[in-house]
């Protein structure tokens, strides 16, 4: 008893954990790198929440794992008995194979290219990541001397240092340009932001007040605008997959300065507008899917830091110290060591190389390897060495990837969507609810039960992008831009006949997330009271997009935070003034409803899960008055104006609120602030960010100003 008491974990227990402790954390560090160099790349093409919590597990384990390993060695180094191979009770790990796999441990702890941080926030910690560079710089170093004098391996120790140290500093590096303050230096610079002048201005005002002769003169000067090609040639016809990545990456250098709030002027405004006109649904979406793709890449991975002619180096260099690393291994006398460890050191060997070959071969076929190759769509095509690679890689890339495999295309093309009705319809017992609320598991939960994906279809993409393309086309001016991009619904009924005029009380005199909620009721109410059969009616193809844009626009609204919260503060006073304030309404609105659904059950009979569209029908058909204020009877009330004035008009209602609800989600996007667009690109994409984009391609929004003087100032300083 007395042992028990004093020896809670059995000796054989802590036999077995002296003997493994080491070794599994070496092999589950080894494991990890590889579980996240193939399955990061997934999450900006799936919306899977399994996904993602495995990955964000991974992402958490691998720097422990490896940390933990480096503390264990740094303690078996003061084990005498590590100087030899075997013990009585525990076999230990030679001081010489530990000097070996610490350089290991600092290539795991630089991480694979296809992952370097999880979210935004992580890049913040750029510092602290340089400081542990530092330390386990210094922990690694301090095994390796201890190992000395008579260390066998001191050659692939050093070699495998070496790695060790540039991937650990790669992945420093691509922490801190990812950063809010290394992002905007570095998208300064690209932007061309002309800081010159205020400097100019400050230098003519000191030379003025120290009475010295001082004049500015100011000179013409070309246009350093790159010009975006908008010939016949490039517009009468479908882009092909080079000159879509080409196109991508011109945007995405011309209009990163989005992210660091650049204004553009109009010929800039000119270009990018009169360039995606002339495009096609497909063609547009797939420019800017490469745009943002980019993105994700400068932020999410280190891509931008071993892309060019450092990547190919560094690359190079270490294929080349690891497979020396394995000839020096296979070469030296292996007494002392014991075969477990001498196979755990083969399989880091390989493994490191296997994983330097799969991120070598991941770089080869990336977008930068083929704008690197060939960067402008303008560039004339000789016959030069370059030319005839970019098709091989396109093939391998496009044919072998693209198109057989559709997980690997750039986003996730779902919508999720989640309904207001449906989630009153199927609530969760409430004993559970209330655990559910205790652990802070809501929403958690509520985005793997309520939240359903949907397919973006080629027919929502058509629409939006014909929306879109006819407002442009309508903002001759910038002005007139300005003015679209502010319409939230009430454009739409505006311009069309008298009678949807009516309807401006329901989006213009409200607050936008409380319109939002009552045009999601009325949509959801029409949409079962108005089954569609003919799958090639143009009809239903309008019923199915308001259907999904009104519960992609809640989802946005509620689950991923109040679009109050997304929009840059004082720019909407038809905001939410406080944040939070769409998910206090929800929950309200949610209750009512819920009320009512209860109350027609029990009156009914009816079985929520079961009799759901009886249920709905006998909501829309609830009597309604002019005084009411519930909004639950204001959304019965516009459902039926909709219906009453597509009777008089002679015009399908859905045309008019799938339009609505196209204008609802492009003043989400355009009162967004930038950041809010960067950060879903690593989990899955949204379908807000890429028509965020395309609203700005078009020419719409406040990113534009009238041009000013082409022209630059000179001082000149008398004598």
């Amino acid at each position: 008893m007395r042992r028990t008491m004093l020896e809670p974990i059995p000796p054989k227990w802590k036999q077995l954990w002296d003997t493994c402790d080491l070794r599994s954390f070496i092999i589950l560090s080894l494991l990890l790198q590889t579980f996240m160099i193939f399955v990061a790349p997934l999450r900006k093409r799936t919306k899977s929440n399994w996904v993602m919590m495995l990955l964000w597990t991974a992402y958490l384990l691998a720097d422990w794992a490896a940390n933990f390993a480096v503390g264990l060695i740094l303690n078996s180094q003061g084990d005498p008995s590590s100087n030899s191979g075997k013990n009585d009770k525990t076999p230990v790990v030679h001081k010489d194979l530990l000097a070996f796999w610490a350089p290991f441990l600092l290539v795991h702890l630089g991480g694979p290219d296809t992952i370097t941080a999880f979210a935004l926030e992580d890049n913040e910690l750029w510092l602290r990541h340089l400081f542990g560079l530092v330390f386990q710089c210094v922990a690694v170093v301090y095994v390796f001397i201890l190992s000395l004098p008579h260390n066998r391996l001191w050659i692939p120790t050093m070699l495998m240092f070496l790695t060790g140290m540039i991937k650990y500093i790669e992945r420093t590096r691509s922490l801190y340009l990812a950063s809010a303050d290394g992002f905007k230096k570095s998208m300064l610079k690209k932007a061309n932001v002309d800081m010159s002048s205020a400097i100019l201005m400050y230098i003519y005002d000191s030379m003025r007040e120290a009475n010295l002769p001082a004049q500015i003169e100011m000179i013409p000067v070309q246009d350093g605008v790159k010009k975006v090609n908008t010939t016949k040639k490039a517009i009468k016809r479908t882009l092909t997959q080079l000159e879509l990545v080409q196109y991508g990456h011109l945007f995405y250098e011309k209009f990163i300065g989005l992210f660091v709030n650049r204004i553009y002027n109009q010929k800039e405004w000119n270009q990018s507008r009169a360039f995606f006109l002339n495009r096609n649904s497909e063609d547009a979406f797939k420019v800017i899917e490469v745009e943002l793709n980019l993105i994700y890449e400068v932020l999410f991975t280190k891509f931008p830091v071993v892309n060019g002619k450092y990547g190919v180096i560094s690359r190079f260099f270490s294929l080349v110290t690891i497979c020396l690393a394995i000839i020096i291994f296979k070469m030296k006398s292996k007494t002392n060591f014991s075969e477990v460890d001498v196979t755990i050191t083969y399989a880091l060997l390989f493994g490191a190389l296997g994983l330097d070959l799969t991120a070598l071969f991941m770089l080869l076929i990336s977008d930068w390897t083929i704008i690197a190759l060939r960067k402008s769509p303008d560039e004339e095509r000789v016959n030069s060495l370059k030319n005839r690679i970019i098709p091989l890689f396109l093939k391998l890339r496009i044919e072998g990837t693209l198109e057989i495999h559709p997980k690997s295309r750039r986003w996730s093309k779902t919508i999720p969507c989640y309904n207001l009705i449906s989630y009153c319809l199927h609530p969760r017992p409430k004993l559970w609810g209330t655990v559910v609320d205790m652990l802070g598991l809501r929403d958690f939960l509520d985005s793997i039960f309520y939240v359903k994906p949907q397919a973006f279809t080629g027919s929502l993409r058509e629409f939006i992008f014909k929306e879109l393309k006819s407002k442009s086309e309508l903002a001759d001016d910038l002005d007139t831009a300005k003015e679209i991009s502010t319409a939230r619904g009430d454009w739409v009924l505006r311009v069309e006949e008298d009678g949807w005029a009516g309807l401006l009380k329901y989006v213009a005199g409200v607050d936008y997330d409380q319109s939002l909620i009552l045009w999601h009721i009325a949509t959801e109410l029409l949409y079962n009271q108005d089954p569609s059969t003919d799958s090639s009616s143009k009809d239903k193809e309008n019923r199915d997009n308001s259907k999904l844009l009104s519960d992609y626009m809640l989802l946005l609204d509620i689950m991923s935070g109040s679009i109050s919260q997304r929009c840059r503060p004082g720019l909407d006073p038809m905001m939410s003034a406080v944040p939070g304030i769409s998910q206090i309404r929800f929950l309200d609105n949610c209750a009512e409803v819920f009320a009512h659904v209860n109350e027609i059950s029990k009156l009914h009979k009816y079985q929520r899960s079961t009799d759901s569209r009886r249920i709905i029908t006998l909501i829309y058909n609830m009597q309604t008055t002019n005084n009411v204020k519930p909004i639950l009877f204001k959304s019965i009330r516009l459902a039926k104006e909709l219906v009453k004035i597509e009777n008089s008009l002679k015009k399908n209602k859905w045309e008019i609120i799938s339009k609505v609800w196209v204008e609802m989600l492009c003043y989400a996007a355009s009162n967004s602030r930038p950041e809010m667009q960067i950060a879903p690109v690593s989990k899955g994409g949204e379908l807000i960010s890429i028509v965020w984009l395309l609203m700005i391609h078009f020419g719409l929004g406040d990113k534009f100003q009238e041009d000013e003087s082409n022209e630059v100032a000179r001082l000149i300083v008398g004598k």
